[in-house]
């Protein structure tokens, strides 16, 4: 399993594009932070994901499913 880092644009559709693929966490994570960064300063608003998956299908797949939120302390 790989871990692939994409961009993630929302507007005016979900866009995925594959940047870069690394086999360790700790150079996935500090690729992250730089390009978080990078996009900061550039005033972009796409969003910068690591993901850990088997393939780049896998990956997209996983990046496309929506998650039901998070149930908050003092919902039930």
């Amino acid at each position: 399993m790989a871990y692939f880092i994409y961009r993630i644009k929302m507007q005016p559709i979900k866009m995925l594009e594959k940047i870069e693929q690394h086999d360790t966490y700790r150079a996935a994570s500090d690729r992250v932070k730089s390009l978080r960064t990078e996009e900061v300063a550039k005033g972009s608003t796409a969003l910068i994901k690591m993901i850990h998956a088997d393939n780049e299908l896998h990956a997209e797949d996983l990046l496309n499913q929506v998650r039901e939120r998070q149930p908050e302390l003092g919902d039930d």
